[in-house]
């Protein structure tokens, strides 16, 4: 066995699920706080990248109105802005009418709005690939690649970093702050946290402005690997059996969760591919999940959930 090769691909699928990782966080963010599953979330990724090329861009709407385009880190810092107004109007246009609803009523709001963050992203910015470069550290990493053989992207290195602090950010601000506590009690019961005083709305106006944060932190990270483009939003669909094997209320569940899908769909591809005809890095996560959902259906670090009856 080529033992070079096999810890390149590992680290290589390390680094592949450490990018899956960073969308699943806002799926994790919202389900665990109103008990959400956000379908938009893909959408909300693509429309931050979309949003932050254009601060940058000279062909941008930015530039055609104000004659000038933004630095990069200010041009981050408006851009989180501008997920804060988006999550102010989610929750004015279209939670604030839902309170108390089935999972399934909010469910299919967050795929029209998904179908809405989409078009309008469409018509505002265009849909042609869009690359970012925002100064992320891009090409291989030289000590590795030259002292031992690996070819690792600087760029996975640096969203593995960027992906530990955001776990452990989350993690202190839903078990150590008032308003995490309180994110989890509205997640708990809508009408029990109205009674104590918790205002839903600004609630909900908190978590999805923090999900769309980190929509815009995973925006960054695939728009300068791969462009600004459309398929973007389908990241959501791989994220989904990133969260069915970590949790879906785990922040440290969505990053573990990554590691294997993203390890297991590189070994799969390469020693288990040639054996059924290729392409299995496809499907390998569906199937994995599929998996977990017959033997441990809440995940590595989900709750389970016991209902009298």
């Amino acid at each position: 066995m080529d033992w070079l090769f096999l810890t390149e691909t590992i680290i290589s699928g390390l680094m592949a699920g450490v990018m899956y990782s960073l969308v699943a966080l806002g799926f994790v963010l919202i389900f665990k706080a109103s008990g959400i599953f956000n379908f938009a979330q893909g959408v909300m990724a693509l429309f931050a990248a979309l949003a932050l090329y254009d601060f940058l861009a000279p062909e941008g709407w930015f530039n055609q109105l104000f004659g000038f385009t933004l630095p990069v880190p200010i041009a981050i810092v408006a851009t989180a802005g501008v997920m804060v107004i988006l999550a102010w109007l989610i929750e004015r246009l279209v939670l604030r009418y839902l309170i108390n609803q089935e999972g399934i009523i909010l469910f299919m709001a967050t795929i029209g709005l998904a179908y809405v963050l989409e078009g309008t992203g469409d018509l505002l910015f265009g849909s042609d690939v869009k690359p970012l470069d925002i100064g992320i550290p891009q090409g291989a990493w030289d000590y590795l690649l030259d002292t031992h053989g690996l070819y690792i992207e600087k760029l996975e290195i640096f969203a593995a970093i960027t992906a530990a602090i955001l776990v452990t950010v989350l993690a202190i601000f839903f078990q150590k702050t008032r308003i995490g506590r309180a994110l989890r009690a509205v997640a708990d019961d809508h009408q029990a946290a109205l009674s104590v005083g918790i205002s839903l709305r600004a609630i909900w106006v908190i978590v999805w402005a923090v999900a769309g944060f980190v929509a815009l932190v995973a925006g960054i990270m695939w728009g300068s690997k791969s462009g600004v483009q459309f398929s973007l939003s389908l990241i959501a669909l791989k994220a989904l059996p990133v969260l069915i094997l970590g949790g879906f209320t785990s922040v440290p569940g969505a990053i573990v969760g990554g590691l294997i899908i993203g390890v297991g769909e590189k070994l799969a591809e390469i020693y288990v591919g040639p054996m059924v005809g290729g392409a299995i890095e496809n499907w390998f996560a569906y199937m994995l999940a599929l998996a977990f959902l017959l033997f441990r259906p809440q995940g590595l670090f989900g709750e389970k959930i016991i209902e009298r009856v």
